[in-house]
This record gives structure tokens, C-alpha cells and sequence, in this order.
């Protein structure tokens, strides 16, 4: 039985279906045909607009919203993108297994250690120009939800297989 009374709220557990899809209907991300997911209202599992959307919703509603880059993966930042010298991926693009080519993603380890990939987006005899922001960075996303419950902020989940 649906609840209208109960609301989503910060802290929040919810369970819904969702979607992420571009201007052009292209999804991206989807579970509306698997097990719907389960997370935290402000555990970081969603972007703060996506939760956003959902804070006030109630248990069987189905929204739809387009968001603009901003309120999304962000807007391309030129800054982003990177000139490296050809030579010094002349081991990648001359590797005759996986050769790399425009659209390719190559990994460079950040001054920390950890891991930060790039989009190759352009080759020539001279330069690789390495394009660091989100891939979905500049694009409007449509986000599209269907929640199946909602549990308080405060309530403990127990999973008990048999």
C-alpha cells in the first residue's frame, strides 16, 4: 500500500528505479529493467540535484526533469583539456594490439597516486590532446525516477537471506 504521507527527506533511505538519458533519448544509465537500487538521501550515492529532485516525493512517484550542464556533471572547463607531446605516447599509439586513437580513454596517475583517466580527442604527428572533464560534462541530462519506498531517516535496514 502507498503511503502519500511519507516523504523523502534528508537521511532518507529510498528505493527507486531511475534513469539517466541525454537530450537525444540516448541512455546512459538505467535499472528501470532490473532490481530497483537502494541508497541514502545525502550518502553521495546521487548528484545533490538529482537528490534534490527527490527530497518531498513520496512512495510511487514518477518524475522526469531535464537538468542543465551546471546542475549536472558541470560545463566543459577548457582547462581540462591537455596538449602532450606526441612522443610521449608513441608507445600507445604504435601498439599494434590497442592502438590509441581519438576516443580512447588513457590513465594518468594524479600527483597523489590515484587514478585519472582522460578522452584522447585529438592525434597529430606533433601533439595528443587529452580531454580530463566528465564525459557527460556540457550535456543536459534527464533524470527520470519511479520510487518504490521510502524508509525514515533513522530506520535500520536488516537484509535476512534463507
Amino acid at each position: 500500500m502507498v503511503d502519500l504521507g511519507k516523504k523523502i527527506s534528508n537521511g532518507s533511505r529510498v528505493t527507486l528505479h531511475f534513469s539517466l538519458s541525454l537530450a537525444d533519448e540516448q541512455v546512459i544509465d538505467s535499472n528501470f529493467n532490473k532490481e530497483p537500487a537502494s541508497f541514502k538521501i545525502g550518502d553521495g550515492s546521487l548528484l545533490p540535484e538529482f537528490e534534490n529532485l527527490l527530497i518531498g516525493e513520496h512512495e510511487g512517484a514518477v518524475i522526469e526533469s531535464t537538468l542543465p550542464p551546471q546542475k549536472a556533471f558541470g560545463d566543459k572547463n577548457p582547462e581540462n583539456i591537455q596538449r602532450f607531446a606526441a612522443e610521449k605516447f608513441t608507445h600507445l599509439l604504435e601498439d599494434e594490439v590497442l592502438p590509441t586513437e581519438t576516443g580512447s580513454v588513457v590513465v594518468f596517475k594524479d600527483p597523489a597516486g590515484f587514478d585519472l583517466p582522460g578522452v584522447v580527442s585529438q592525434i597529430s604527428k606533433d601533439f595528443v590532446l587529452v580531454d580530463f572533464n566528465h564525459p557527460l560534462s556540457g550535456k543536459d541530462i534527464i533524470f527520470k525516477a519511479h520510487i518504490v519506498k521510502i524508509d525514515d531517516p533513522g530506520v535500520s535496514q536488516i537484509e535476512v537471506k534463507l
